[in-house]
């Protein structure tokens, strides 16, 4: 079923890749981006469904063009799409789209897209992952991919945003809260923090002694 085209506010739109998996990583992630299945969102086979505005799919292709203007490489998608189906004739459909040779400073890693782009980058070093990471206004989600499970926790630890997911994406049980750091917002959907939202706090305090122990009543 379509998440709403890939507009999703946690969506993993930077994507930091250690160097030497780099060439199998988009490899792999550029033939899961190709059998994705545009149409209908109605539709139980369709993975990605139609943007909501014209105006929303200019802006996606805009920020594509301006990565490709700023030395970016399109490894596939990031343009218009009109599906088979006549009745989706209105609709406006853009290819899910993958980003190589991206830099920090590009317009696409630095603002929100809300669309599907993904912006695939190199890194060397843990601790200069973590940086780069971190260095963003916005700190909603983040996911760490890795079988060192004792790494995943440090580096889970250490990352500015509301939530981590380690070796996977996007999950959201009921009772986990949802939420951001930093220009991602404040509060948190799901779980206690949620409820808690809804609710104030209130302090009753109750003498049960004979004597009446009071600074007040002793001036």
């Amino acid at each position: 079923m379509s998440v709403v085209s890939l507009q999703v506010c946690s969506n993993c739109t930077r994507v930091y890749v250690e160097r030497p998996m780099m060439d199998e990583f988009l490899d792999h992630l550029v033939r899961a981006t190709e059998k994705l299945k545009i149409g209908d969102p109605a539709d139980p086979e369709t993975t990605v469904g139609a943007t909501i505005s014209p105006e929303h799919a200019a802006r996606v292709l805009s920020y594509i063009e301006d990565a490709k203007k700023e030395g970016a490489r399109v490894l596939c998608g990031g343009q218009r799409v009109t599906p088979a189906d006549p009745n989706l004739s209105r609709g406006h459909y853009l290819s899910p789209c993958v980003l190589a040779d991206c830099t920090d400073d590009m317009r696409v890693v630095r603002e929100e897209v809300f669309g599907a782009v993904a912006s695939v980058l190199p890194f060397d070093t843990e601790e200069e992952a973590l940086r780069r990471a971190n260095d963003s206004p916005f700190g909603l989600a983040a996911g760490v991919m890795t079988r060192d499970l004792r790494r995943a926790h440090r580096v889970a630890r250490r990352l500015q945003a509301g939530i981590v997911w380690i070796n996977n994406f996007n999950v959201l049980p009921a009772g986990v809260p949802f939420g951001g750091y930093k220009m991602s917002g404040y509060g948190r959907e799901n779980g206690l923090a949620a409820l808690q939202a809804y609710s104030q706090e209130k302090a009753v305090y109750v003498e049960m002694a004979d004597q009446v122990d009071c600074p007040l009543y002793k001036l």
